[in-house]
């Protein structure tokens, strides 16, 4: 039994094999039924970069991926025949009588079986009268076995400005050259592409809440849970589809150093993510007083941190600042110089324990800012070792971007549903990308460890640039919570934006305005 289904299913793939249709009509049939390359791609169990190659030409599609891929296009062949084109009006002096238009084939001429070149004993194709191919309507010598015109081997020639020949019997009405089309340049044709591509995953995002929501017949608590349970294999989707023509093949894991591994399931590794928990010492809320503050709330702070430098190579270790580099990105075993400015947060966090710690590339980065001829905050850290690899800013910026897109389109219209869910995707894409049971596409707890400090170190600057403006900071915690006396209305631009504060509500302070004591300064 087995082998019979072997044999025919090879018989199936011989016969689609002999009808595959180019790579344009590949694009064709996949754009009329409206999928997104990552929807084929995840059906022949291939990248999207493979899919567009198949519609591109580059390559032809290969066994074990090659048999679910012509099946598909066959079916699809089947929905979408190709479009006719209508004939050109008749002119005053054509002849009014109308051709007869023959019926349109059940299935289109790339499925049909493909008719046999012509051979003679020598096994040469045969020639004869010349005449438009049966399949590409090309002028070929070389006939079929049932003689008509048909290129040696089905192999048709791309298609070009040359046309089929039309029947002495039916010529062709003259017509005015049309205006050729201007030719987009590259850039705009790379522009056409991307947004071509950010609106298939776009939509992608809004597919999975519709789906959702009509599961759910309307109960948005019930849908809201559907999502954000399906939050992390759809962002890994979207990852992916935002990677589809990149270079660097994130699943090639490289060895992490020991520091960058947890000794148990509950302990954590040696990375120390200089996570802010700042009051001002001149205030305090057990003091009577007028002072007002209010609590300001950073939106998506994570997903805005996923800019960030980011090591795409195998960690190699370094002494001193061999490893230190504008390009190069990881951790750093560092010591600090001591923070002299108690009315502003210390970058490196707060700890229970002075000396040397392990920190990521993003709090080094800011460090040395602050130690350079610009701030003059600090001197500069003491680094005594380094794990790092050459590294890029831009590795997530797609997905952010993308993300970022579809939150600002899910305010516009009031979604909190697509709101909720995008927020669960890029939270849930950071906090599982290192040893998750959650997440086993991505083991990466270095970049989880930079993307961390990269949003506390942008909370830094925010509460920096209060201070520069006469604002005092009272409080800075977390990634998104910052504390300000004063109006800082002329500071910060107020909305729900990425690049805007709103004030902070659901906490214990309701209102996200309090007034403190201040204490003898």
């Amino acid at each position: 039994m087995t082998e019979k289904l072997s044999v025919e299913a090879l018989l199936e793939e011989a016969r689609l094999n002999a009808s595959i249709p180019p790579p344009a009509e590949r694009l064709r049939l996949r754009e009329a039924a409206k999928l997104s390359r990552a929807q084929v791609a995840e059906t022949c169990d291939v990248g999207r970069s493979t899919v567009a190659n198949w519609e591109t030409g580059h390559s032809e599609p290969a066994p074990p991926a090659r048999l679910p891929y012509l099946r598909l296009l066959k079916g699809l062949a089947e929905i979408y025949p190709p479009d006719s084109t209508p004939a050109p009006a008749p002119g005053p002096a054509a002849d009014p009588a109308p051709h007869p238009t023959p019926a349109p084939a059940a299935v289109p001429a790339a499925f049909t079986a493909a008719p046999e070149t012509l051979r003679g004993a020598d096994g040469r194709a045969i020639e004869g009268d010349p005449g438009p191919c049966i399949r590409c309507g090309i002028e070929t010598t070389y006939q079929s076995t049932d003689g008509r015109p048909l290129h040696s081997g089905a192999m048709c020639q791309p298609a070009g400005p040359q046309t089929a020949p039309s029947s002495p019997a039916a010529p062709a009405p003259v017509a005015a050259s049309p205006t050729p089309a201007p030719v987009p340049s590259r850039p705009e044709r790379r522009a056409r592409s991307a947004a071509r591509a950010q609106a298939d995953t776009t939509a992608l995002i809004a597919r999975a809440v519709q789906d959702e929501a009509e599961r759910a017949g309307g109960d948005e608590e019930a849908a809201l849970k559907a999502l954000i349970k399906r939050a992390i294999p759809d962002v890994m989707h979207l990852f992916n589809e935002t990677r589809a023509t990149a270079r660097y093949d994130y699943t090639a894991y490289p060895a992490l150093p020991d520091i960058l591994k947890k000794p148990s399931k509950k302990d954590p590794d040696q990375i120390w993510e200089a996570r802010p928990r700042f009051h001002h010492p001149g205030y305090s809320l057990k003091i009577p007083g007028d002072v007002k503050v209010t609590a300001l709330d950073v939106n998506a702070a994570y997903l805005s941190a996923l800019k960030c430098w980011l090591p795409i190579g195998k960690l190699e270790h370094s002494t001193g600042s061999d490893g230190v580099d504008p390009k190069r990105s990881g951790v750093h075993l560092i010591t600090p110089a001591e923070w002299a400015h108690p009315h502003l947060p210390d970058p490196i966090g707060d700890r229970d324990e002075p000396g040397a710690l392990w920190v990521t590339n993003s709090t080094l980065r800011l460090l040395q800012r602050l130690s350079g001829p610009k701030y003059g905050l600090t001197d500069a850290p003491v680094i005594h070792e380094s794990w790092t690899s050459g590294a890029t800013e831009n590795f997530l910026d797609a997905l952010r971007k993308l993300l970022s897109a579809a939150r600002d389109e899910a305010i516009e219209n009031n979604d909190t549903l697509t709101l909720e869910y995008v927020k669960a995707m890029y939270s849930k894409f950071i906090s599982t990308m290192g040893e998750s049971i959650h997440n086993r596409e991505m083991i990466r707890p270095d970049w989880m460890h930079i993307i961390h400090s990269q949003a506390y170190a942008n909370l830094w600057g925010k509460a920096y640039k209060a201070s520069q403006a006469g604002l005092d900071v009272v409080a800075m915690m977390g990634t998104d919570e910052l504390h300000v006396t004063g109006d800082w209305r002329r500071v910060f631009p107020e909305g729900r934006g990425v690049s805007q504060m709103k004030v902070k509500h659901g906490d214990a302070k309701a209102s996200g305005e309090y007034t403190v004591g201040t204490v003898g300064r």
